[in-house]
């Protein structure tokens, strides 16, 4: 009894010390550019479900602020009106039933009125049936991948936060390691599914506003949705620590209006299909140095160096490495498919046909390296994957 008194007596104060705060908080915007006190609050966000699910957060919030008031209440005036001065004694009952029960029923009653709006949301969560669109949402190390199914759509976003930036030799923006090179773009008004896994570590694909949060396990398959009812762009990140660049994932979410979707999806089946055909071009030394720096830069700088000079005891060197000045199948093999048992991921299905060859021949020739084989094309990495 004095325990569960002691805990009772911890959760008022709790409550009761944030309990205006709380409400100032509740009341503010949770937009992108919202900022300050509304970031310490869960958002009400723009999808039916995320709505239900701060509602439903508010009303066990002022649940657990009125317990506090009450059992305050109860001590201070106990406290107050028999106290030793006013010559009252203490009570000698070491148990009573009747106490007993009702802090048992009360507590019992209060959860079972709230199982029934949880309840009803919780099913809302979990239909994924009859959706107007599919996304396949693969995580990373450190990036994720956005296919879109029944269509020729599918492109990687990373982190658009240069390294400079980082590492404190450039300026912060205004949305530091917030800001991706593709956001996820959907149509406002349609139900979206997510089809959600991972392919080397367990991520979590997680946007507040929506209302989604799902692990990216590899080999697994989670399903969530989200109907966007305004346009804007909202922002989340991992929320599961899968490595040394966790904090570098984040995901930014472009909802627009149904034509202008209609407008983006046709211009990137456009741009997968001219991409396609430049996998047959045969490109210059020049061209592919220029793409390869670009590619290197947003995918590789993080493990192996800006100057290719890698991370000792951690990431091996690119600069005068045998991989980079050896076979080009070699470099081949270990760029598309990866080196299982180390953090060198396998970049095949993560770039093209065209960022593969640029990065591999900017590998092969940046930093002093030398080497006969110093040109891949497209057309080499298309045959490799065809070969293996």
């Amino acid at each position: 009894m004095v325990s569960r008194a002691k805990r009772l007596v911890r959760g008022g104060i709790c409550a009761l010390a944030l309990a205006p705060l709380m409400h100032a908080l509740a009341a503010a915007p949770a937009a992108e550019n919202s900022g300050g006190w509304g970031l310490l609050n869960m958002p009400e966000g723009v999808t039916s479900v995320s709505r239900e699910i701060h509602d439903i957060h508010m009303v066990v919030f002022w649940i657990c602020v009125w317990i506090g008031v009450l059992v305050f209440g109860v001590m201070f005036y106990s406290m107050f009106a028999h106290r030793k001065s006013r010559g009252h004694k203490p009570a000698t009952f070491h148990e009573s039933t009747t106490v007993e029960l009702v802090w048992t029923i009360i507590p019992a009653l209060i959860l079972i009125v709230m199982a029934f709006p949880a309840t009803r949301t919780l099913k809302e969560l979990y239909d994924t049936s009859e959706a107007d669109l599919d996304i396949k949402v693969t995580g990373y190390q450190w990036k994720w991948r956005y296919d879109y199914l029944g269509t020729d759509v599918g492109y990687m976003s990373e982190l658009a936060t240069t390294q400079a930036s980082v590492y404190g030799q450039a300026p912060k923006t205004q949305f530091y390691l917030e800001e991706v090179t593709e956001p996820v773009v959907i149509p406002v008004g349609k139900k979206v599914r997510f089809l959600i896994t991972g392919a080397d570590v367990i991520h979590s694909w997680w946007v507040p506003e929506l209302g989604v949060k799902r692990d990216a396990i590899p080999g697994f398959v989670n399903e969530t949705w989200a109907l966007a009812k305004e346009p804007g762009i909202y922002r989340g990140r991992c929320a599961e620590l899968c490595g040394k660049d966790h904090a570098f994932m984040p995901i930014v979410v472009n909802a627009v209006p149904e034509e202008e979707f209609n407008t983006w999806l046709a211009a990137k089946q456009a741009d997968a299909a001219a991409l396609r055909e430049l996998t047959e071009k045969t490109f210059t030394l020049e061209e592919l140095m220029a793409k390869g720096d670009e590619v290197y830069g947003r995918s590789c700088a993080s493990c192996h160096g800006a100057s290719g000079e890698g991370i000792p005891g951690a990431f091996p060197a690119l600069k005068g490495s045998a991989i980079a000045q050896g076979p080009v199948a070699d470099h081949l093999d270990i760029v598309v498919n990866g080196k299982p048992g180390t953090a060198m991921q396998a970049f095949g299905a993560q770039l093209s046909e065209v960022d593969l060859a640029a990065v591999i021949t900017y590998e092969r020739n940046a930093w002093g390296n030398k080497t006969e084989d110093n040109i891949v094309q497209p057309a080499d990495v298309f045959q490799f994957k065809q070969e293996r």
